[in-house]
């Protein structure tokens, strides 16, 4: 004989309004229904919950982003088809070799590397020692995917209930965003510490309300984390996140606590995490204050009007969001309906804004200067995983109604959202070239003391990363236009040189001006792997000397170029400034990994549960929690 749970193998949940107090009553195959009866007598109402009615445990939805991300990753897909991947690998690779020095020779004649917040690399780097670099990238991209769904979750128990939340993390699996971050624009800082800050963001709400001081120290811990992997996701992921979840907290603090406490509060949080991240990035800072950004805007198709561009319109709009462009309607009836809600809709709703882009013209009137400078895809995975707490209590909602109907349904649009920028890279006109095949580039450049003079691709792409990665070549060109001081690349609006020929006038200028001035840079050798560049390169004084891939790519040559000489430059950190940052970014991140054991979290408390149906009553609504 069988004895009755309550309520965690409950089946059916038959709520029956007969007046008397709940009881339980065990019908044929035991555990099968439960029967509350409650003492407010008027209609009867019955809620099965089945297993769709259940929440989703956590691990199986980890389970299901290995099952759907392992095996992409496993392809090396960010690395033969992104834009950004090769990249973080070439960054990492600098690392593994000179952990204590950020001046990096290799692009532009030497730059700093101090511009960029090290922590992916660093990590890629230390993998790299076991696994080598590309398996180490993937690592910790897969890292990134798995910690996405995870922090959806434990954000979304801050506005909606366990099951809803649930639900709010699987879909976090098939958002468009992070496919197209990840596959398309490689962008492994952004995927990585979005998810990072996430996981901070429940702690600030626990500090703010409550005045929780391991909550405190967690939070800005994990907060220090994510501005070490990627310094412009913290700077608006600090209000596009956060000011929704302090008003939240000023909602929920309760009538014996008033709101200048919560705010003072989060305001502290704020003040200890920037003087953190001052400390932790004070090369960065340092590097900045000393170079500030000044160049030429260099054209980016984030920026753009989207609607009157159908190409960019599906890139930045259509393949990140997928069917949630369709679940919008409902995002604003659901958000607007809940008090409870509302922050978080008007977050969403500014951060789908600077999405857009160009769009509408409130990104540049709040941004200034700055909106010629940032890329704004970064902005639509902010907006998509802030929406998820509402959809996912949307599905909770339409699984209470028909729950096999939705769940086929959800399941068809979570399925589309991911298969839209798998598609995407296929057919895109936007052509990463990241799967050139370089080792004779390589090779050419390792022998016979070539090395000793400075090189140029043309032609090359996304692929350009992959030579300087495997070489001690040093090249005039690079892929990272923050850092580059060269007034050849600042006096211009262009970005890579190896792709000149894309940025029109400004950039074969640019082009022109590199090798007229070739001599002073060492430059002796251009490889090319476009036609197009030929004649120019002919013009100049270079003469073909070796060809590979049956004529491809082939290799220039001019006689009278001495070999490359060192650039002085002022932008070289010092030594003090090369050991904090081989320090201080990895212990934040390696502090943040023994905080998340060693100090347990308390027992969230919040005074409004939402329900997926309002209750007729109140005690019904009590007893609704507690059988959950």
């Amino acid at each position: 004989m069988c004895k009755p749970t309550f309520p965690q193998n409950l089946r059916f949940l038959k709520m029956t309004k007969t007046g008397g107090r709940p009881e339980k009553t065990l019908e044929a195959g035991c555990e099968s229904k439960l029967v509350l009866t409650l003492n407010s007598g008027e209609d009867n109402r019955t809620v099965e919950t089945s297993y769709f009615s259940r929440p989703i445990p956590l691990r199986f939805i980890l389970l299901m982003a290995l099952a759907v991300h392992g095996p992409l990753l496993a392809l090396q897909l960010p690395l033969t088809n992104s834009y950004d991947a090769n990249f973080h690998v070439f960054f990492a690779s600098h690392y593994a070799h000179h952990w204590f020095d950020p001046w990096n020779p290799k692009w532009f004649a030497g730059f700093s590397q101090a511009t960029y917040p090290p922590l992916t690399h660093q990590w890629i780097a230390l993998l790299s020692y076991v696994v080598g670099l590309r398996f180490a990238y993937l690592i910790v991209q897969l890292i990134a995917v798995l910690l996405i769904p995870v922090s959806v979750y434990r954000y979304a128990r801050l506005w909606v209930d366990e099951r809803a939340s649930s639900y709010a993390a699987l879909f976090s699996v098939f958002v468009g965003a992070v496919a197209f971050l990840v596959y398309s624009a490689g962008q492994l800082p952004t995927t990585l510490s979005a998810p990072l800050y996430l996981l901070a963001v429940p702690y600030f709400y626990d500090w703010s309300r409550s005045a929780d001081g391991g909550a405190l120290i967690k939070g800005v811990i994990l907060t220090l984390t994510a501005g070490a992997v990627h310094h412009v996701t913290l700077i608006f992921g600090s209000v596009l996140f956060a000011f929704p979840v302090l008003w939240l907290a000023v909602i929920d603090r309760g009538e014996e606590r008033r709101s200048a406490s919560v705010v003072i509060r989060g305001i502290l949080f704020a003040v200890v995490a920037a003087v953190g991240l001052g400390i932790v990035l004070m090369p960065y800072w340092i590097a900045i204050i000393r170079h500030p950004i000044q160049q030429m805007p260099i054209p980016h198709a984030s920026r753009s009007n989207l609607l009157l561009n159908l190409t960019y319109f599906t890139n930045y709009f259509l393949v990140p969001y997928g069917m949630l462009v369709i679940a919008l309607p409902f995002i604003l009836w659901y958000g607007s309906a809940n008090r409870r809600l509302r922050p978080l809709l008007i977050g969403f709703w500014v951060t789908f804004i600077f999405g857009l882009g160009g769009t509408t013209p409130i990104p540049r009137l709040l941004l200034g200067r700055a909106f010629d400078i940032l890329t704004f895809e970064r902005f639509t995975l902010s907006a998509a995983l802030m929406t998820l707490p509402i959809v996912g209590l949307i599905a909770e909602r339409a699984m209470e109604r028909n729950p096999r109907r939705a769940a086929l349904g959800f399941a068809a649009a979570a399925i589309i959202t991911l298969a839209l920028p798998m598609a995407w890279i296929a057919v895109t006109p936007f052509s990463a070239n990241a799967s050139l095949n370089v080792d004779a580039v390589d090779n050419f450049l390792n022998r016979d003391g070539h090395d000793r003079y400075r090189y140029l691709t043309l032609g090359f792409g996304n692929a350009l990363p992959k030579v300087s990665t495997y070489t001690d070549a040093n090249s005039v060109d690079g892929e990272y236009n923050s850092a580059r001081l060269l007034p050849e690349f600042t006096h211009y609006g262009t970005a890579q040189l190896t792709s000149a020929k894309y940025f029109g006038t400004n950039g074969m200028e640019a082009l022109r001006m590199m090798l007229r001035h070739a001599s002073h840079y060492g430059l002796k050798y251009i490889f090319v792997h476009d036609p197009y560049y030929e004649p120019l390169v002919s013009f100049a004084g270079w003469k073909q000397v070796e060809s590979y891939d049956s004529g491809t790519i082939t290799v220039w040559s001019r006689e009278d170029i001495p070999p490359a000489r060192p650039i002085p430059s002022d932008a070289m950190p010092t030594a003090l400034e090369g050991l904090l940052w081989g320090t201080l970014p990895l212990a934040s991140s390696i502090l943040a990994i023994l905080f998340a054991f060693l100090i347990p979290d308390r027992q969230r408390v919040r005074s409004e549960v939402l329900l997926p149906f309002p209750p007729a009553a109140e005690r019904e609504g009590v007893l609704m929690r507690e059988a959950r």
